[in-house]
């Protein structure tokens, strides 16, 4: 999916969400546990009640590998239920030399079938290009809301910045905003507002608003740009936010709820009408 169609999503929509699938079979409703493929129903149930509500999935790889083989196929017929119009972030954190890295990208794009997959930048542009194909998006990790992360992406190098601008500035080198974005943590707005300076028209996929305590409107003031410019993601607070044989009601009023903040945003900016 293309930069056309990502914006064209969301004045469609009125909504930047993008829903975390990321199922933990202890969190689950106890009745899908008898499911041949629990997580599987899980997930489909989500993107059911969710679906004309948000713009983007985002599964982690972490929540199916660690299942193994069953995981990896229920990630594979969750992937094939998603419609073509929705974007699809593989959140898998990968980073690897050359020849591995475009393994990895093969997996991703022709096998899975995915849009863009997160990236650690951290090992050069080698890891990165595989990724950067046209239509396909590398989301680089830039300023992430886990507690270390400021204690590494914050460190002040030769050229005077923090570590997280310096690489920033180096990915221009590599990509631009046609099939690039950054990874920038919801509870990161100070430095949210610094990469937007040197980054103006990319995208940024938004962890930790919500359960993370990330503030949507602080987000929207520190990096909304002329084509929105963010897509949000949200899990625990949607895919949890029910529990019983009704969880996708509840799912649904946490999802519809998030959806009209965002709609009050984008016609506040004079983004739709």
């Amino acid at each position: 999916m293309d930069l056309i169609n990502i914006v064209k999503n969301i004045r469609a929509k009125k909504s930047f969400l993008c829903v975390g699938l990321d199922p933990d079979l202890n969190l689950l409703p106890k009745h899908l546990l008898n499911c041949e493929d629990p997580i599987y129903e899980f997930n489909k149930s989500i993107i059911d009640v969710t679906s004309d509500f948000c713009v983007a999935y985002k599964p982690n790889l972490a929540f199916y590998e660690k299942l193994g083989p069953s995981g990896l196929i229920s990630l594979d017929k969750t992937l094939k239920y998603i419609s073509d119009n929705h974007f699809v972030i593989a959140d898998a954190k990968r980073s690897d030399i050359f020849n591995s890295a475009k393994m990895y990208a093969d997996t991703f794009y022709d096998y899975f079938n995915c849009d863009a997959v997160t990236l650690s930048p951290y090992m050069g542009f080698d890891a990165v290009k595989p990724f950067l194909r046209k239509g396909k998006w590398g989301v680089l990790l830039i300023a992430t809301s886990n507690p270390s992360a400021s204690s590494i992406q914050n460190i002040v190098t030769h050229n005077g910045n923090p570590l997280y601008l310096d690489i920033v500035n180096e990915s221009h080198r590599w990509s631009n905003e046609a099939n690039m974005m950054f990874v920038v943590g919801a509870t990161r707005t100070k430095e949210m507002f610094h990469i937007r300076s040197k980054a103006p028209n990319h995208f940024f996929l938004v962890p930790g608003v919500g359960a993370q305590g990330g503030n949507l409107s602080e987000v929207c003031n520190a990096a909304f740009n002329d084509h929105c410019g963010l897509l949000i993601n949200v899990s625990r607070s949607i895919i949890y936010a029910g529990a019983g044989e009704k969880f996708k009601d509840d799912i649904y009023k946490s999802c519809f709820k998030i959806q009209q903040e965002m709609e009050l945003i984008l016609k506040n900016r004079k983004f739709i009408s």
